[in-house]
C-alpha cells in the first residue's frame, strides 16, 4: 500500500516495471553526484582567494 508520504516509485507489479525502477534509482544517484559537485565546485570558486591581480589590469590588450 503506498502512502502520500512516499518519496519512491510503487512496488513494482513486472519485471520491466523493477527494471525500470532500478533505472530510476542509479538515475536519480548519477544526478545527486553531478549537482554536488556543482555546488562543490561553485563554492570553492566563490570562497577562493587565488585571484590573478592584473586581470582587471586591460591597458596591454588595448
Amino acid at each position: 500500500m503506498v502512502t502520500w508520504k512516499l518519496l519512491l516509485l510503487q512496488d513494482s507489479s513486472s519485471p520491466l516495471m523493477e527494471q525500470l525502477s532500478f533505472f530510476h534509482d542509479h538515475t536519480l544517484m548519477i544526478l545527486l553526484i553531478i549537482t554536488i559537485l556543482v555546488g562543490q565546485l561553485m563554492i570553492s570558486l566563490f570562497f577562493n582567494k587565488f585571484t590573478n591581480r592584473y586581470l582587471l589590469e586591460g591597458q596591454l590588450i588595448e
